[in-house]
């Protein structure tokens, strides 16, 4: 690691550590139904919760005017202190959003005075700046989707607000890479192109993840290897009068086939990769890239299943959750090892 990109490397370390925290609590906030308990968005009064029970119960009157409590919580006999609970996770979800921007905006700027940014990780940085931006516009837009009519927020923006995350992280290690590794070596092309494939339908992966929470397709066809009934593709899916694309978007059998094939797919590419990789001489980092990618997709195949066979309890769904992440990490560090 070069000195003079050392401080930089540890703040790109440091936004990517924070990226994974903001997912982990987005997780949790999703797992318990908290996600609509703050109907409004103020960039600064929003910053701290209610401090008083005064102000506790106008939040929660708010709260009871839109569809999630009409529709829903007010048959469940919800009270001041179950909103209390869910506000809680959605409020520490914003909350971690707006300690990652200044923690990549105070940075950046500090960098930039003291001329510590090469042109090129200059271009990267303000790149970098731009998808965090979006990602709260992301936040806002899934949001909004479940305050109208719905009690729900819309499946697609969910998924999208969580992929964005995904790719948004995997830039900022990618761009720390860039800077850990600054000497280039020959790019490994076979290998390399296998990679690529391998993030492609990973990231597919991961989006299909947003489908099934948004959903909750996760409740449904709770057996493996076969959906139910000594059946791959449950028949649900094929009585179904929509386009094979809403059944395979829209429809919560369709969408959870989509997943577990997609499983299937991305180990197959991960291990069609180690097996390729012994016809190289590899480095330390490489081989070691490729073992611990092979354990992790191995770890989250297992969390996987077994977060269906157990109906998606919160310790399960929110563990399958981080091991994507720490997969999609071992897929980033070994696709750079393998390109540059």
């Amino acid at each position: 690691m070069k000195n003079k990109n050392k401080s930089v490397i540890i703040w790109l370390l440091s936004g990517c550590l924070l990226l994974f925290v903001m997912v982990v609590v987005g997780g949790i906030t999703r797992l318990t139904n908290s996600g609509l308990s703050m109907t409004d968005w103020h960039l600064v009064t929003d910053t701290f919760p209610p401090l008083t029970e005064e102000k506790w119960s106008q939040a929660f009157e708010e709260y009871k005017k839109f569809p999630e409590y009409q529709k829903i919580n007010i048959h469940n006999d919800f009270q001041l202190e179950d909103y209390k609970f869910i506000y809680f996770w959605e409020w520490f979800h914003r909350f971690i959003g707006r300690i990652i921007g200044l923690v990549f905006i105070v940075p950046f700027v500090y960098f930039l005075i003291k001329k510590r940014l090469s042109s090129e990780t200059l271009k990267k940085c303000v790149v970098l700046l731009g998808m965090g931006a979006f990602q709260g516009f992301l936040g806002w837009f899934m949001v909004r989707s479940g305050l109208i009519d719905n009690p729900d927020v819309s499946h697609f923006r969910l998924s999208l607000h969580l992929t964005f995350a995904f790719i948004t992280f995997a830039y900022t290690l990618w761009v720390a890479l860039d800077l850990i590794y600054p000497n280039r070596n020959e790019a490994l092309l076979p290998l390399r192109k296998i990679a690529r494939l391998a993030i492609v339908f990973l990231l597919l992966q991961i989006i299909y993840g947003g489908f099934v929470a948004g959903l909750n397709a996760g409740l449904i066809h709770n057996h493996w290897p076969l959906m139910s009934d000594g059946q791959f593709l449950h028949e649900s899916v094929l009585l179904e009068k929509d386009s094979w694309f809403l059944r395979l978007t829209e429809g919560k059998s369709g969408v959870q086939f989509v997943h577990r094939t997609l499983a299937y797919i991305v180990v197959g590419f991960i291990l069609l990769l180690a097996y390729k990789s012994h016809k190289f001489d590899l480095g330390k980092q490489q081989k070691t890239g490729i073992n611990v990618l092979v354990i992790m997709v191995i770890l989250q195949f297992g969390l996987g299943v077994f977060t269906l066979l157990y109906s998606v309890p919160l310790w399960l769904g929110l563990t399958h959750q981080v091991m994507a992440f720490f997969l999609l990490t071992a897929m980033i560090f070994t696709l750079h090892r393998l390109s540059k």
